[in-house]
C-alpha cells in the first residue's frame, strides 16, 4: 500500500465516521439523558444558555461531523472522476511543459477503489495516442505521464527517431524548428507533427543528438502498455525500462488547467483550458 493523498483521506473519513457514531451510540444519548434530568429538577424552564451547555457537543465530535461529508466529496472527486496532477519535468514537450497543472480522468479505463487500486467496473480501454498518468513501475510511488505509443500484443520499433508499429511506419510531416520552452537539451531541436493511425500530435526531436534509445524493438506483453514522452531525446520512458502494467494505469489526462513559469515568468495564460 501506498501511503499516498488517497490513503490520507480514506484514513482520515475513517476516523471521522468512527467519532461520528460512536457519539450517535454512546455520547449523544448520555447528553440527552442529562438535559432531561436537569429539566426535571429545574423548578422553571432551563434557560437556552444552559440548555445548548449541557446538550453540547464536544469539539471533537463538532470538527468530525463537520469534516467527514467534505473528505467524502473530495475523496469521491479525485478518485472516481477527476484528479490534479502537475507537470514536474519537460519529458512531454510541446504537448505538456514543466509548471503545467493538468486535469486527469479517472474513471475512462474502469473504476478503481482507492487504496488498494481494485478494479470494480470495467470502461473503455487505452488507445494508442492516449496521454495517460501511471505509476512508475520501477517506484510506483511516482507518477509519470507519457503518451501511449504500443498496446498489447503490439511489435513497437524506434529507429532514425521513428516509431514503427506492427511494421508500419508512424508518419512524421516537419513543422519547422522548436523554440518556444528548453528541451533539456542544448541542440537545435525539431518539432515534427506525428501520426499514430488516425491520431495526430506534435513531438521534438533533435536529429544530431544520439542515445541508447535511439534504437531498439519491443513486443508489448499482455496487460501492458508501451509509452514514450513526446520529447523524445529527453525522457524516461519504456525504451529505458520496459512496460507499463494495465494496474498501474491513474486516468487520462484531458485538459490544461494552470500554468506557471517556475523561472519566474509567472502564469502563461495562453495556455490554461488547452486540450490534451
Amino acid at each position: 500500500m501506498n501511503f499516498d493523498f488517497a490513503t490520507i483521506m480514506v484514513l482520515a473519513l475513517l476516523v471521522c465516521g468512527v467519532i461520528w457514531a460512536v457519539d450517535a451510540r454512546l455520547w449523544a444519548p448520555k447528553r440527552r439523558a442529562a438535559l432531561a434530568a436537569a429539566e426535571s429538577a429545574a423548578s422553571a424552564e432551563l434557560e437556552t444558555e444552559t440548555r445548548e451547555r449541557i446538550g453540547k457537543e464536544p469539539l471533537l465530535v463538532e470538527y468530525a461531523r463537520s469534516f467527514f461529508p467534505v473528505i467524502l466529496v473530495v475523496l469521491i472527486l479525485r478518485s472516481f472522476l477527476v484528479e490534479p496532477f502537475r507537470i514536474p519535468s519537460g519529458s512531454m514537450i510541446p504537448t505538456l511543459w514543466a509548471g503545467d497543472f493538468i486535469l486527469v480522468n479517472k474513471y475512462t479505463y474502469g473504476i478503481r477503489l482507492p487504496v488498494i487500486d481494485a478494479k470494480i467496473i470495467e470502461m473503455g480501454a487505452p488507445q494508442r495516442g492516449d496521454v495517460v498518468v501511471f505509476r512508475y513501475p520501477e517506484k510506483p510511488s511516482i507518477d509519470y505521464i507519457k503518451r501511449i505509443v504500443g498496446l498489447p500484443g503490439d511489435h513497437i520499433a524506434y529507429h532514425d527517431k521513428t516509431v514503427y508499429i506492427n511494421g508500419k511506419r508512424a508518419s512524421q510531416d516537419s513543422n519547422g524548428p522548436y523554440t518556444q520552452v528548453s528541451t533539456g537539451i542544448p541542440l537545435p531541436a525539431k518539432l515534427k507533427v506525428e501520426s499514430i493511425q488516425e491520431m495526430q500530435h506534435e513531438v521534438v526531436v533533435h536529429p544530431g543528438y544520439q542515445t541508447r534509445l535511439d534504437s531498439g524493438e519491443w513486443r508489448v506483453p499482455e496487460n501492458s502498455y508501451f509509452v514514450m514522452g513526446d520529447n523524445r531525446d529527453n525522457s524516461n520512458d519504456s525504451r529505458a525500462w520496459g512496460f507499463v502494467p494495465e494496474e498501474n494505469l491513474v486516468g487520462k489526462a484531458f485538459m490544461i488547467w494552470m500554468n506557471w513559469r517556475s523561472d519566474g515568468g509567472g502564469v502563461t495564460w495562453e495556455r490554461i483550458g488547452k486540450r490534451i
